[in-house]
């Protein structure tokens, strides 16, 4: 049970914890090949500081906050949720139609506030990140039109492009969603950072581009990043490809204008192109390796079949399909998961969680014409697909 001395206590080794970890790596200046960039107190490693030693405070409080949310205080939810199943005749470990978890658990006030934490803080992250960028809009729209002429690299905009109603929802209520805020990249960025409590060297990204595979017969010139965002994963796939040409396509022009100006700051010559993953423009056989990461949860189960088909299609025999998602065909273990599944698509804004999970990926992929295995690596609670296009 949780009690207000824990909830302090917990709240403050959390933000200690998490602050600790952040003064433990060096400033350091990394040189800008960009000819206008916002920069006003340097970075850290491969990290641009926030603007401010306010920004910076209240953004490393509110990831502290999470880790609380997420750790003691979703432990303890758990455990009065799994409490309350038994009291109720319900098997904390059994297979439960999620209506009668909802019912089980309504009005509980430990469960409840879990829920309105986790919210609250990411609510309270989107808009610190946001109204930073906006109060400052002419500097950073300045910074991001000055790099589309800039290198290394290009990035590619569509200025009739419509985007699809299925993209144009605040996922993971992040204010303007990905498509609906010139400065989405930047927010998303950062945002992220909170999300993950603790991503500034992208640590996250370097992991899945570790796993990346090479197909067997050694041939190797193209990579293509689907549903590439804010470029994070693109540039982490450069550098493990150096030679390798490498590109991102997005739906949202925001997210590849700012992956585009990222890149080129740190110097990586990586491509960037606005467009639809289910249609990419690509000519047919063209990449060897097309990788893609957290994309098909956020795209409805039809688009999720298409898109399989866009990548059979540019994808030369031989080449590699990789994706890392959530775990699909699996019901949630327990009752309590399913409960968080749930709140997790109906208050986090994650609109297609369900219809992707529900699906057979694996099958999809291979009736696409590939053949499929579950990679070995660890992506955590994500599951790794590796698929071989067939001849």
């Amino acid at each position: 049970m949780m009690n207000r001395r824990t909830i302090l206590g917990s709240l403050a080794a959390a933000f200690s914890a998490t602050v600790a970890t952040r003064k433990a790596r060096a400033s350091t200046a990394t040189p800008s090949s960009l000819p206008f960039d916002v920069e006003p107190r340097g970075t850290v490693g491969i990290q641009e500081r926030m603007p401010s030693l306010d920004l910076e405070s209240r953004h490393e409080f509110l990831t502290g906050f999470r880790a609380w949310a997420q750790g003691p205080l979703g432990r303890a939810a758990e455990e009065r949720a799994n409490a309350i199943f038994k009291a109720k005749g319900i098997d904390p470990e059994g297979d439960v139609p999620l209506e009668q978890v909802q019912a089980a658990l309504e009005g509980d006030p430990i469960v409840g506030a879990s829920v309105r934490y986790w919210i609250t803080g990411q609510q309270h992250c989107w808009k610190l990140v946001a109204d930073e960028f906006h109060a400052n809009a002419d500097a950073y729209m300045a910074e991001l039109d000055a790099a589309e002429k800039a290198g290394p690299g290009s990035v590619t905009l569509d200025p009739e492009f419509k985007v699809p109603e299925y993209a144009s929802h605040e996922i993971h209520i992040q204010p303007g969603g990905y498509v609906g805020d010139p400065f989405a990249g930047y927010i998303y960025h950062y945002g992220t950072n909170h999300f993950r409590m603790g991503n500034e060297q992208d640590q996250r990204q370097k992991l899945v581009a570790s796993t990346a595979e090479p197909p067997e017969d050694g041939r190797f010139k193209r990579i293509l990043d689907l549903g590439c965002g804010p470029g994070r994963l693109t540039v982490a796939l450069k550098d493990r490809f150096p030679d390798a040409e490498v590109w991102g396509i997005d739906v949202s022009g925001p997210m590849v204008r700012y992956a585009h100006m990222r890149a080129a700051d740190l110097g990586k010559e990586v491509h960037f192109v606005q467009g639809l993953a289910e249609d990419t423009g690509f000519p047919d056989g063209h990449f060897d390796l097309v990788y893609s990461y957290i994309l098909f949860h956020e795209v409805p189960a039809s688009v999720t079949r298409a898109i399989v088909k866009e990548v059979h299609r540019i994808t030369r025999p031989g080449g590699v399909f990789q994706s890392g998602d959530f775990r699909a065909d699996q019901r949630p273990p327990t009752p309590y998961r399913s409960f968080r599944r749930w709140w997790d698509y109906r208050w986090n804004n994650e609109v297609w969680r369900n219809e992707f999970q529900d699906m057979h990926f694996g099958n999809e992929i291979a009736k696409a014409g590939f053949t499929v295995r579950n990679s070995k690596q660890d992506l955590g609670f994500l599951g790794a697909i590796h698929a071989t296009r067939n001849a």
